[in-house]
């Protein structure tokens, strides 16, 4: 993807707390976005609306056709019910996690014979999957983006197989307001999931009240200012990763749709 990237449309197949983040994002940085979800365009109405002119609503399948990149945001039980005959040839940006207690068990992520990422592509044999935007919490992917050269800025680690599918997200990620740092192929892309220390505490100023009301929580999101995490400091907690037990995350919310 070159320079022209605000001439780009985003489909998002999801558009829940990722998802509708990531289409606040692009809309402000000049892109159009087309969002789906698994309820159907009418109930998008609202997120349209606030969006403004450059969003609309659409199936799944449509979304993903439309979008010059298409972001995946859904729950990771859910991995079947992607388009994938829609989402062909295109470079599909796959947000989600692998959380048991809400997917179900899947045997080759608890035998840790796939990452999650792996199992995406397999699934979407005709698109060039880029694991991205799933170690940071929804809030945060909002407020914490900032634009290029900015001291604050932070930075999204990344992982795939193709190298020019990478580099397209990168490029998109640029414009939505984050540097980027490539871990290596989706095999790797673990070092960026739930348990590791580059998965959503390094962006945060400290621990959020979990087990609070969801007033307070949100307050505490509203007013507490993130935390920029560099290129240096997301190599330096990628190196750190192990492999932990699948499934762990922080309280309260998921990352995902």
């Amino acid at each position: 993807m070159e320079n022209d990237i605000v001439t780009k449309t985003l489909g998002l197949i999801g558009s829940g707390m990722i998802g509708g983040n990531l289409a606040r994002l692009a809309v402000d940085a000049g892109l159009d976005v087309v969002l789906s979800n698994s309820r159907g365009p009418g109930t998008l109405a609202d997120l349209v609306a606030e969006l403004g002119p450059r969003a609309r609503a659409a199936t799944a399948a449509e979304a993903a056709l439309a979008g010059d990149l298409v972001v995946a945001t859904v729950p990771l039980g859910a991995l079947e019910k992607l388009p994938a005959e829609a989402m062909a040839g295109k470079t599909v940006i796959d947000t989600m996690n692998y959380y048991p207690e809400r997917d179900g068990r899947i045997a080759a992520l608890d035998t840790r014979e796939l990452t999650s990422s792996a199992l995406v592509q397999r699934r979407l044999t005709g698109s060039r999957v880029v694991k991205a935007c799933n170690n940071i919490h929804f809030v945060s992917l909002y407020t914490v983006a900032r634009p290029a050269g900015s001291p604050e800025r932070s930075a999204l680690p990344i992982a795939g197989d193709d190298a020019d599918a990478k580099a397209d997200v990168a490029a998109l990620l640029d414009v939505l307001g984050y540097d980027t740092v490539d871990l290596g192929p989706l095999a790797d892309s673990w070092r960026s999931e739930p348990g590791t220390p580059l998965y959503v505490r390094p962006y945060f100023p400290g621990m959020p009240p979990w087990g609070t009301s969801q007033e307070a929580l949100f307050r505490w999101f509203r007013d507490t200012r993130g935390v920029p995490v560099t290129a240096e400091r997301v190599k330096e907690l990628a190196s750190l990763a192990i492999r932990s037990h699948t499934g762990e995350r922080l309280p309260g919310k998921f990352t995902s749709d």
